[in-house]
């Protein structure tokens, strides 16, 4: 019996559409579109339900986005425990810590702290880029290039491939050269809008496929996410859904 190839979505792309009363029926859909992995974010709201409901959903989660450098880094800890997780990205930081050597390391040495604590518990740390990781630039080279380079060799990353060539890097180059520490990639097919800015790196448009294929011998799995949106989401979801699978 054949099995699909895996294929994540990131649920802040369904943020709308998972409130108490709609959570069930929203992964329902999402688990029938063909995805086999959910990404959640929040995981310390509603755990058991959100566990409950995925598995009845028919949805696997490995990695959810959960900020492990705060207060609740135990309690991250915790519920991916309970929800059976075995990654947790953090999904943000502020630019302006960014924006110094200092404010790197400090970010660095949170991360790498977070992940040492968490090895303790069989639970992997890593890293979700935006744009201005890459936009930003200190002493000459991007924020994020001195960002990974700081961070410990068991932190992984996980690359959002439009926000990284929104913000000037060349995805092409850049995945191929992070190799093994890349384990997750956040990807959508979807084209830009008129009044979108033109990407500071090499436009993805039209080339998701290349990107797939120069992440899959190290990632686990493309893992969609749709951001902004005009409308409901899900007809979006769906399209993405059929072109990545389609690429199996």
């Amino acid at each position: 019996m054949s099995h699909p190839s895996p294929l994540g979505i990131q649920l802040y792309s369904v943020r709308d559409d998972i409130g108490p009363a709609d959570l069930k029926t929203t992964l329902k859909r999402l688990a029938a579109m063909g995805f086999t992995h959910a990404e959640p974010y929040r995981i310390l709201d509603r755990t058991e339900q959100l566990g409950e409901v995925m598995a009845a959903a028919g949805l696997r989660a490995t990695a959810a986005h959960a900020n492990v450098t705060t207060a609740d880094r135990d309690a991250y800890f915790d519920a991916a425990t309970r929800l059976g997780l075995d990654t947790l990205i953090v999904p943000w930081t502020e630019p302006d810590v960014l924006s110094s050597r200092d404010g790197i390391a400090a970010v660095a040495a949170a991360i790498n702290d977070a992940a040492r604590r968490g090895a303790d518990r069989g639970l992997r740390v890593g890293y979700h880029n935006h744009d201005f990781e890459f936009s930003q630039h200190v002493d000459g080279r991007p924020a994020y290039e001195i960002l990974a380079d700081s961070l410990d060799g068991e932190v992984v990353l996980e690359v959002d491939t439009f926000w990284a060539s929104m913000g000037g890097a060349d995805v092409f180059e850049l995945i191929p050269r992070l190799g093994s520490r890349v384990r997750f990639l956040h990807v959508t097919n979807e084209p830009p809008d008129d009044d979108d800015p033109p990407p500071l790196g090499p436009s993805l448009t039209g080339r998701m496929a290349e990107v797939v294929a120069l992440g899959a011998p190290v990632a686990a799995m493309p893992v969609v996410e749709v951001v902004v949106h005009a409308g409901d989401v899900l007809p979006v979801l769906e399209r993405n859904a059929a072109f990545f699978l389609g690429l199996s």
